[in-house]
């Protein structure tokens, strides 16, 4: 699609016009990322894949064991967040995309802040329960510093690559060929984000072997997460560029992330 012929593309002046679905969109952005980071560290699953899969270099050290696939839980739902990265930046345009990132982060630091104060607050020694709900929400929010402060930097750099990239590559594909965008955004993201965690979190407590291949696989695991859900990105993108008659492209925009103007 050429954006020279797109009536719904922006001008300057017409940024500040209000959107139906835009804050339905953030609010869905912001649910996935503190659920798949509140919720999906919690719990490792193992699926016996019944033949293996994996490639001899990248087996082993509690990846995967013959046909065992082993996994952390929040790895299926926090690729999701990146498909509405994806939906936010090829409708809306970067700097749009741009404030819910910031959402995000202040959310992230929120839900860090408030487990620190709720797990730290002294318990009722009347209440029976509480025997059987503290230590479990110690065990589920109580993360290390390294922990929290690898998944708040990885999410920050690694949705703004994936951001930025898909914007630059819709100027230079003239609209066309979404799935270029969608799938290469998330390989440049998700690669960020996988080189700030796993060494912020685990180096110096994993083996280097097991960091790089942990890495690795969860880098593949998640771009194909989005390769997988590609035809609903399509039609996601496709209703709201319908419905909000938008189809931004950032021909003016400042890429800078430390800011929050339209």
């Amino acid at each position: 699609m050429d954006p020279s012929n797109t009536p719904a593309m922006q001008t300057p002046h017409e940024r500040g016009r209000h959107y139906r679905y835009y804050d339905l969109v953030m609010a869905g952005f912001i649910t996935v990322l503190l659920c798949s980071n509140l919720i999906g560290p919690g719990k490792s699953c193992a699926i016996d894949l019944g033949v293996k899969v994996v490639p001899d270099w990248l087996s082993g050290q509690g990846l995967v064991w013959g046909s065992l696939l082993v996994f952390g839980a929040g790895n299926i739902f926090f690729p999701i967040s990146y498909i509405f990265g994806d939906v936010l930046t090829e409708v809306y345009g970067y700097a749009r995309a741009r404030k819910v990132i910031w959402a995000g982060f202040g959310a992230m630091l929120f839900a860090t802040v408030m487990s620190v104060v709720v797990l730290r607050l002294p318990p009722n020694p009347g209440e029976p329960f509480n025997k059987q709900i503290v230590p479990a929400l110690d065990v589920v929010f109580g993360n290390t510093w390294r922990i929290v402060l690898a998944s708040i930097l990885a999410f920050w750099a690694g949705d703004f690559v994936n951001s930025y990239v898909l914007a630059k590559m819709k100027l230079i594909t003239k609209g066309r060929f979404l799935w270029t965008r969608t799938i290469g955004s998330t390989i440049c993201g998700q690669a960020v984000d996988s080189m700030i965690f796993y060494p912020v979190a685990f180096a110096g407590v994993w083996e280097t072997d097991t960091l790089v291949k942990v890495s690795i696989f969860n880098w593949l695991f998640k771009v194909g997460v989005e390769v997988v859900l590609t035809p609903l990105t399509y039609a996601i993108v496709g209703f709201l560029k319908r419905a909000e008659r938008e189809d931004f492209y950032d021909y003016d925009t400042n890429f800078t992330p430390f800011s929050l103007k339209d």
